[in-house]
């Protein structure tokens, strides 16, 4: 394999860690994000009880998004992770709440604490993804210091800018509808009706808030525009917003049809979702670090990115079967009754 196509296979393998990690974790995190919006108690239980036996898988994603980062490209690991250290630091404080809330809300007697753990810990999560999210877009410019050393310097000049904010709240909706179509397919009765009705006022706002950061990310980066709204890159890219708007008109369908199949909904998310995330990829591609190094410039020496690969194609498969191994065995409803802790 040759210094030219190992980059790409290292690509492909963060591409699919941050998926899967967006989709699986993501649902979880909605749930958090719904959870003070489910008045009672039974109800707040079975949110919780849906969730408790992946979540902690879900966020193998992450570690290994991030290891694959640091493997493949770790001159960008440097850069990226000094650059977005606030938000990301936050970030794992966030989870770190959200995950001791797990292990301790079903044991506490008195349980408002551990909820806004839960609430908080999804929460600002999720935003801070967000604000990472709106800032990478953006791109960056290298600086190099007198010392020799180098850094980043965001393009919006702050990583609260106002496109990553607006890019953290259209995250915190998207995981939110994410979870109630989750807990559409694991609940029944009056809780999916609370969850289907939770879903269909997320879908508008949702939809505004894509709307809002499509249109606005390629005002913020001139090249993005370039790339997307000039001929032919127009009629080829064209498929990817009209599928987008056909899965948005396919979940609202399905959630509206009470008796059909509940997993619907939810697949139409995913695929919602899977189509912004190939529309992120078309607008920084091939930049690793946008607008300033693309994934070929500072890839790791080929002897490094041969023996990780190793490595990789024994773990993943590894994890992924793993991963449908446990969705297999906690697949069906709900039933806070034999809640799995």
């Amino acid at each position: 394999m040759n210094m030219e196509l190992l980059p790409l296979v290292w690509a492909a393998i963060l591409g699919l860690s941050v998926t899967l990690y967006v989709l699986l974790d993501g649902f979880s995190l909605g749930a958090g994000i719904l959870f003070p919006f489910a008045k009672t108690e039974e109800r707040r239980d079975l949110i919780m009880a849906s969730v408790a036996p992946v979540w902690d898988g879900n966020q193998t994603w992450l570690v290994g998004g991030g290891m694959a980062l640091l493997t493949a490209f770790p001159k960008a690991f440097n850069l990226l992770l000094s650059t977005f250290y606030l938000p990301l630091s936050i970030m794992l404080l966030a989870l770190v709440f959200r995950g001791v809330a797990f292990e301790f809300r079903f044991k506490a007697k008195q349980k408002i604490f551990w909820d806004r753990s839960f609430i908080g810990g999804s929460t600002v999560a999720a935003f801070c993804q967000g604000l990472v999210l709106g800032g990478y877009i953006q791109g960056f410019d290298l600086i190099t210091h007198p010392n020799g050393a180098e850094s980043l310097a965001l393009h919006a000049g702050s990583v609260f800018s106002p496109f990553a904010i607006a890019t953290g709240i259209a995250v915190c909706l998207a995981y939110a509808l994410l979870g109630a179509c989750w807990l559409v397919v694991k609940t029944e009765g009056a809780e999916q009706a609370w969850a289907r009705t939770a879903a269909k006022r997320i879908v508008p706002l949702i939809g505004v808030a894509v709307l809002m950061v499509s249109l606005w990310t390629p005002y913020v980066e001139a090249p993005i525009a370039e790339r997307w709204f000039t001929m032919p890159n127009l009629l080829f890219l064209s498929p990817v917003p009209i599928w987008t708007v056909a899965l948005f008109g396919t979940l609202l369908w399905s959630l509206r049809q009470e008796h059909r199949w509940d997993g619907l909904p939810f697949l139409s998310c995913i695929g919602l979702y899977l189509l912004t995330l190939v529309g992120l990829a078309i607008s920084v591609w091939p930049w690793i670090v946008p607008r300033v190094f693309s994934i070929w410039d500072i890839a790791a020496p080929e002897p490094s990115l041969m023996f990780a690969l190793v490595g990789v194609l024994f773990i993943v498969p590894v994890i992924l079967v793993y991963t449908a191994h446990a969705y297999y065995v906690f697949r069906g409803k709900t039933d806070i009754h034999d809640v799995y802790h």
